[in-house]
C-alpha cells in the first residue's frame, strides 16, 4: 500500500471503532466472559477484513504485510477493545508462520482469517518472556505459560518451548486454564498450565532465530498501541482543557497548561516516528530491526507512561473517578510496559 492507501485504511478502521466500540460498549464487553464484544471482531474481520491482512493469499489471507496489521493494533489502541488482534491474528499468526510447518499453515490459518478460529500463543515462565515456561519431553509438555493472550477463549494453543513450536488442543487431557486476575480489565490474561499433554510439534526449524523474530514483532506491536493510546489520551486532555472553565477563563487558555500539552505533543509524535520505524523495520525484516525494535519498545512505554500520567494531572480528580476513562489508559500503560518483557537499558557511565 502507499502512504495514501494507509491513511484510507486507517480511516476505515477508525470510523467502524468509533461507531461500534465506544467508551461504553467496551467497558460493556469488558465484563463478559470473552472480555471483548464478539459482533465488533465480527465486523472487522468481514468488512474489513483484519484477522486477514498478514496471512499470505495460499493461506486464505489478504496477503498484506504486518505494517497494515499493526496500523489496526494502533487504532485498537486509541479505543482499548480488547478483540483479539494482537494474540491470535498478528502473533499467533505469525508463531505459526515462524514455524515453517506448511500443513500447519494451510489447516489453521484460513479459519483465522475468516476469524472464526482465535489463536493463543503460550510463552512466558514464570519470570517473564526471557525462558518459556513450558518445556518439551518425548512429545509431551509440562510447565506453565503466564500472561497468554487470548488463553480461555483460543480455540488453538501454539505453544513456545525451547526446542520449537508446538500446537495443543486446549481441550485436550492435561491442559487447564485460569483466567488471572489483572490490574488493566481492558485485556484479560490467562495461565495455561500443561501436565504430560500431548502436543504436535510445529515444524523442525531451529527455534531460536524464530523466537527472537517473535520477540520483535512483539515489541513492534505494542509499541503501535501505545501510540494509538497515547495520542488519544492527548486528544481527550486538549478537548478536557478547553471546555473546563477556571477564573472564567478555560483552563487551556492557561500558558503553563500550554505548555505541558504541547511538551505531550512533542513526545506522542516522537514516539510515533519510533513505532513506524520499528513496523516498517520488522515488516521489511530489515538488519536494523532489532535496534528499531529496542528503541521503540523503550520510548513508546516511556511516552505512553508520561502522557497519560499528564492526563490524569490535567483531568484533576475526575480522571481517578471510575466512571471516567483516564484509569483505564492509566492502567494499560503499565500493563504494555511489561508484556512480552523489556529490553535492557543502556548503563549510563560517568566520564
Amino acid at each position: 500500500m502507499t502512504s495514501t492507501e494507509h491513511q484510507e485504511f486507517t480511516a476505515s478502521v477508525r470510523a467502524l471503532l468509533t461507531k461500534h466500540a465506544g467508551s461504553a460498549a467496551v467497558r460493556t464487553a469488558m465484563d463478559t466472559e470473552l472480555g471483548y464484544d464478539q459482533a465488533l471482531w465480527q465486523r472487522l474481520c468481514e468488512q474489513i477484513g483484519v484477522a486477514a491482512l498478514a496471512i499470505p493469499e495460499e493461506y486464505g489471507g489478504i496477503g498484506a504485510s504486518l505494517v497494515e496489521s499493526l496500523l489496526v493494533v494502533g487504532e485498537l489502541g486509541r479505543t482499548l477493545a480488547g478483540v483479539p488482534m494482537l494474540g491470535s491474528a498478528v502473533l499467533g499468526v505469525q508463531a505459526v508462520l515462524l514455524s515453517g510447518d506448511e500443513e500447519a499453515c494451510a489447516r489453521l490459518l484460513p479459519e483465522v482469517a475468516e476469524g472464526t478460529r482465535t489463536l493463543a500463543v503460550c510463552w512466558a515462565g514464570e519470570n517473564g518472556w526471557d525462558e518459556p515456561g513450558v518445556h518439551e519431553a518425548d512429545g509431551t509438555l509440562s510447565g506453565t505459560a503466564r500472561y497468554v493472550l487470548d488463553g480461555s477463549i483460543a480455540d488453538t494453543l501454539i505453544v513456545v518451548t525451547a526446542t520449537g513450536f508446538f500446537e495443543v488442543d486446549p481441550t485436550a487431557t492435561g491442559v487447564t486454564r485460569r483466567v488471572v486476575p489483572t490490574m488493566d480489565p481492558t485485556r484479560k490474561l490467562t495461565e495455561i498450565t500443561f501436565t504430560t499433554a500431548e502436543a504436535r510439534r510445529l515444524g523442525t526449524a531451529d527455534p531460536q532465530p524464530a523466537i527472537a523474530r517473535l520477540r520483535e514483532i512483539a515489541w513492534a506491536a505494542i509499541a503501535a498501541e501505545q501510540v494509538g493510546a497515547a495520542e488519544h489520551c492527548l486528544t481527550m486532555t486538549v478537548e478536557y482543557t478547553k471546555s473546563r472553565v477556571q477564573f472564567g477563563r478555560p483552563i487551556g487558555s492557561f500558558q503553563a497548561l500550554k505548555h505541558r500539552m504541547a511538551d505531550m505533543y512533542v513526545l506522542l509524535e516522537s514516539a510515533k516516528s519510533a513505532s513506524a520505524a520499528a513496523t516498517l523495520a520488522v515488516a521489511e525484516h530489515t538488519p536494523t530491526a532489532p535496534e528499531d525494535v529496542w528503541v521503540a519498545r523503550l520510548h513508546c512505554s516511556d511516552a505512553l507512561t508520561t502522557i497519560v500520567a499528564e492526563t490524569v494531572q490535567l483531568h484533576g480528580g475526575i480522571a481517578i473517578t471510575w466512571e471516567h476513562d483516564a484509569h483505564l489508559y492509566f492502567k494499560r500503560a503499565h500493563g504494555t510496559a511489561h508484556l512480552f518483557g523489556t529490553p535492557q537499558r543502556p548503563v549510563a557511565h560517568s566520564s
